[in-house]
């Protein structure tokens, strides 16, 4: 099976229906959106098509980008520009096999292709039987397109997987960050080719399509067993950094007919087993992938380059500037793909809030080589203005870091009011971040809304009252209903009531609360000034 010419990814079309076609369907403006089982599958689908068109059509400037994004070209044209690549997309076959390791692995002993999947239970797992939640046998039988976007999902997330068993390029479990036209209805075209900048942008030598410097699995894997064995940036085209390959895998097909366990669909030819080895290549140093978010140390900047990973909690708007915004004093760098839409397309688009376009950050999140979850957000992308673009910054990641203070303290005073010896409690609180984070967001974008329309970029002493105030009503009632609404029989009431006095005498009368209120005169504003604030907001 080819991946650029067979029928293999399934397409969700505008009326709701889905359909089986190749690669070059993408251009059909009546289809939406990939349709795929699981989430990690359509997130990489996207990563695949982003990396094909990158590396087969890349356009030249920013002229040609917006015409091509106002007007996909015909499947015969972009037929033109992928069959260049096409000879590398071979997922079957005696020649070299898309993201396969060249060596047939035939001393290695098959593994049941369930391993291919990032949350399935392991050698150790199953030997002892631990894989409560996450089953054993979920996907004994994939039919090839399954089997394909499991393969491309393991490479480009690859956590560590034991002795010589690479991570990604990226690291294990690394966040992905597109940008999305703010309409969900628009073209898959339209969703793919925002993520894809041009040779104006991106500058880049001509790729040798037949080099193993472009797509690793075209030449031998570097095997990795020595040091000086490492893989950097310079070693490789950044075409590559699509198509790195940290795991040496070869699929074990089988001419039997059976029903796939992830699509569910019947198919003439299944994969059960795989073979695999460790020491693949092996890549280190900095790299900046064109999708993922990095972090530098802003005092030593010749440190390597770290992506970001998904973390308990999720990805929520405390990473939001981040993850859009670049902040050289606090070595973050957005995802190349944002950073180029926000420099050179965004002139293209409106930016009217409710209108803008969207940030789509997702990932797994790993605990070494055990999924811990599966990530998924979305935040407006916004312009600031770059008069006072140092300014709103500034201002937004004041109403972030009041946020987690005030997060940090009702945590603690929740787990105060269930253990005895609350610091050596263990397991996962993660869920209490989880509702504040998602119970201010609304709150925190319109505070945002708000603060890009001031002249200045600067909080008002009603803006700052609002957000103080809704934060405080968020942790009681978050308190209340973790504790005072789950009453444990060796638990005592006082102690719990003393953990509530704890949180709220700290909201209104801690020291950072205090300063907060001072830096923005909050105590300053009279009851008629609230009442009139309030009624605007309500109206």
């Amino acid at each position: 099976m080819n991946l650029i010419t067979d029928p293999w990814l399934n397409y969700l079309f505008k009326d709701g229906s889905e359909q089986q076609l190749p690669f070059s369907a993408i251009v059909d403006p009546n289809i939406v959106d990939f349709a795929l089982p699981r989430a990690d599958f359509y997130g990489a689908a996207y990563q695949f098509a982003i990396g094909v068109l990158q590396t087969a059509m890349a356009p030249e400037d920013t002229h040609d980008w917006h015409t091509l994004y106002q007007q996909p070209p015909s499947k015969d044209a972009l037929s033109s520009y992928t069959q260049q690549v096409a000879h590398a997309f071979e997922l079957t076959g005696d020649g070299p096999r898309f993201m396969q390791d060249s060596d047939p692995l035939d001393a290695a002993s098959p593994n049941p292709v369930s391993g291919l999947l990032i949350e399935a239970p392991g050698a150790n797992g199953l030997k002892l039987n631990t894989d409560h939640f996450i089953k054993r046998g979920i996907a004994e039988e994939l039919s090839q397109e399954m089997a394909a976007l499991a393969l491309f999902t393991l490479q480009v997330n690859a956590p560590s997987g034991g002795q010589g068993h690479r991570t990604g390029l990226r690291g294990g479990g690394p966040l992905t960050t597109l940008v999305l036209p703010h309409e969900a209805d628009s073209s898959l075209w339209k969703k793919l080719w925002l993520n894809v900048q041009s040779l104006e942008s991106w500058d880049y030598p001509t790729p040798d399509y037949h080099s193993a410097e472009v797509f690793p699995w075209l030449g031998p894997t570097r095997i990795s067993n020595n040091k000086g064995s490492e893989i950097y940036a310079h070693d490789v085209h950044p075409l590559a950094m699509f198509w790195a390959m940290p795991r040496r895998i070869r699929l074990i097909f089988e001419e039997q007919a059976g029903t796939c366990q992830l699509s569910m669909t019947t198919c003439s030819r299944l994969c059960r087993q795989y073979r695999a080895s460790n020491y693949g290549n092996n890549y280190d140093g900095t790299w900046s992938h064109p999708l993922t978010h990095y972090r530098f140390n802003p005092k030593n900047p010749n440190e390597a380059y770290l992506s970001t990973k998904g973390q308990p909690g999720g990805i929520q708007y405390r990473q939001w500037h981040s993850l859009s915004f670049v902040d050289i004093d606090e070595g973050s760098l957005p995802a190349k793909v944002v950073q180029d839409f926000m420099r050179e397309k965004s002139h293209f688009f409106d930016f009217e809030w409710g209108e803008a376009p969207r940030l789509w950050a997702f990932g797994f999140d790993m605990d070494n080589m055990k999924a811990r979850g599966w990530y998924n957000s979305e935040f407006p992308l916004i312009r600031l203005e770059p008069e006072i673009r140092d300014t709103l910054l500034s201002e937004i990641k004041v109403l972030q870091n009041l946020a987690q203070e005030v997060l940090w303290h009702c945590r603690t005073q929740i787990k105060a009011a269930w253990f005895d010896k609350p610091k050596d409690a263990k397991g996962d609180t993660s869920f209490i971040d989880l509702q504040f984070w998602q119970r201010t967001q609304d709150l925190f974008f319109s505070s945002v809304q708000e603060l890009v329309s001031t002249d200045d970029g600067r909080l008002t002493p009603n803006m700052a009252k609002r957000w103080l105030n809704k934060l405080s009503a968020q942790a009681i009632d978050l308190f209340d209903e973790q504790v005072l609404t789950n009453f444990h029989p060796d638990r005592d009431m006082y102690k719990k009531m003393q953990a509530r006095q704890h949180l709220t005498g700290w909201l209104f009368g801690g020291k950072q609360t205090k300063k907060f209120r001072s830096d923005y005169n909050v105590d300053s504003l009279t009851a008629s000034s609230l009442a009139v604030d309030n009624s605007t907001v309500n109206n």
